[in-house]
């Protein structure tokens, strides 16, 4: 499917399907959506720009392998585990803070990182599914 329409309108709905992820990850916890959902949702978009220009444009696109992207959110997902084991509170228990920036009072948790570590790893292992299986494709 290489027509001039759908070339002409993958930019825009991978954009818009990428903004939206990161809206479905941000919800977290307390409302439908998170880390999985929203890395399927930037995997998809990732799949459809690659329908419409090949895999070379979408590993230029994502600046890093996507194995890589996948390992870095690994990481930080267990980082996010093993930081409430250092605040002396069972593995994986969420923590909080809340810092002021600019006079305004931010919440931040591990919850939030883990989602962030879990939206990677989909994002990444999902994505090199989706290349690998259109490099095959192409040949």
């Amino acid at each position: 499917m290489n027509t001039l329409i759908f070339r002409t309108i993958a930019p825009f709905l991978t954009a818009l399907m990428l903004v939206f992820s990161v809206f479905v990850l941000l919800r977290g916890h307390n409302e439908p959506g998170g880390g999985f959902i929203g890395g399927l949702i930037a995997a998809s978009a990732f799949a459809i720009y690659g329908i419409a220009y090949g895999v070379a444009a979408v590993r230029r696109a994502l600046w890093f392998h996507p194995m890589a992207v996948a390992g870095f959110g690994l990481f930080v997902s267990t980082l996010s585990g093993l930081l409430s084991i250092l605040a002396g509170v069972p593995f994986m228990t969420g923590l909080w803070i809340t810092p002021h920036l600019f006079g305004v009072e931010i919440a931040l948790s591990s919850v939030m990182s883990f989602d962030i570590g879990v939206y990677l790893v989909v994002v990444g292992a999902i994505t090199s599914i989706a290349l690998a299986l259109e490099e095959k494709e192409s040949d």
